[in-house]
């Protein structure tokens, strides 16, 4: 006779945001989730920091229904600080305090069903713009995708290798990649650089898989290079969002846990191996850096941009390097409210100073 199967339940860690429209789509994707997992599994999610559930928050409510397996999935497109370093932390402590077995899954990663939702958004931008301007031969069109930007290699790399699988399997005559902050070539140097290549139109694609500052942040320097190059073309297209393959991704993550043998996370990962350029990280300490906020959701200081009047029309980020000027605490934090935070355990960007990178912010001050 088989045992009765421990009751389990599954928990999604978002990383949170300062915008209300992400948290409440992440919210969504949440909800849509049991219909592709068994029938009996439990589901609950949480975030890092700037929004409420908190994780542990999402873990009590599992607990409380009487789970005794917790299957929990960063809720990332790639795992760079936050799935590496931060979740890990949060889900180990809570373990150990309450005695309950909590397994812990790979982000979404390179993955077909990743690269279809990401084709599905990219080919309905490019029939509305054939449709309302008339048709553009995909050689005569470049893609732009803009990834999340991290201070690890790997993740970056594979917001490069999600392009080339769109470049090659869509067949753009051109492709360039940019990121939203911390590395480069950020998304307005990006743009200028692709006005220069000859193509007619330009789609830009966020790989993202919510809205949010940052998403706000790409449309709007888009919309910037656009304006000072009337005679393109510029196409936005747009995010992920809880695209049904998506969905089927998620629930693979979740699931590939309890399978025979559980797929191996990080195989570039800098903490690992020598990456190159990053060669003294290998064995650093994997620690959570959001301990001044962890945990404060929607308390943490600077947790809703809508209380934010710096920038007239979208978030360009250009606080972060002031703050930056007077304070030495490292690229990801957020922004201006983060002064006086101890973080010297965080090994600095190596190419902080890069043209193309946050540095470029500065330049386009009128």
């Amino acid at each position: 006779m088989d045992m009765p199967r421990p009751k389990t339940g599954v928990m999604i860690c978002g990383h949170g945001s300062r915008s209300q429209s992400a948290v409440d789509e992440f919210a969504q994707l949440a909800t849509k989730l049991p219909d592709y997992l068994p029938p009996d599994w439990l589901c609950d999610y949480g975030y890092l920091e700037f929004a409420n559930p908190v994780i542990r928050d999402g873990l009590d409510r599992l607990r409380d229904a009487g789970c005794e397996r917790i299957l929990a999935v960063p809720g990332m497109l790639f795992a760079a600080m936050h799935a590496k370093n931060d979740i890990p932390t949060v889900l180990n402590t809570y373990s150990a305090t309450h005695g309950i077995d909590v397994h812990y899954g790979r982000e979404l990663g390179v993955d077909p069903k990743m690269i279809a939702a990401a084709a599905a958004r990219i080919e309905t931008a490019v029939a509305q713009a054939d449709a309302a301007d008339g048709p553009v031969a995909r050689h005569e069109t470049c893609l732009v995708v803009i990834g999340r930007g991290a201070s690890d290699p790997d993740a970056n790399g594979n917001v490069s290798k999600v392009a080339r699988m769109l470049w090659e399997g869509m067949g753009f005559g051109w492709c360039e990649v940019g990121y939203s902050g911390v590395t480069f070539p950020l998304v307005e140097p990006c743009l200028n650089h692709v006005t220069k290549l000859g193509y007619k139109r330009i789609v830009v694609f966020p790989y993202f898989l919510f809205s949010g500052i940052l998403i706000d942040r790409i449309y709007g320097f888009t919309d910037r290079v656009a304006a000072a190059n009337p005679d393109l073309e510029f196409v936005k297209a747009g995010y992920l969002g809880d695209h049904p393959k998506v969905l089927e991704t998620f629930a693979e993550r979740v699931t590939e846990q309890v399978g025979e043998v559980p797929p191996p996370n990080c195989a570039m990962c800098k903490y690992r191996t020598q990456v190159l350029g990053f060669e003294a990280e290998v064995g650093a300490v994997q620690e959570s850096h959001h301990h001044h906020v962890e945990g404060q959701g929607a308390s943490a200081p600077g947790s809703n941009v809508t209380d934010c009047a710096l920038c007239d029309t979208f978030c360009t980020g250009e606080c972060r390097l002031e703050a930056t000027d007077h304070h030495h605490h490292d690229h990801h934090h957020h922004g201006h409210h983060d002064h006086g935070h101890d973080h010297h355990h965080h090994a600095p960007y190596p190419h902080a100073q890069h043209p193309h990178g946050p540095e470029s912010a500065r330049r386009t001050k009128t």
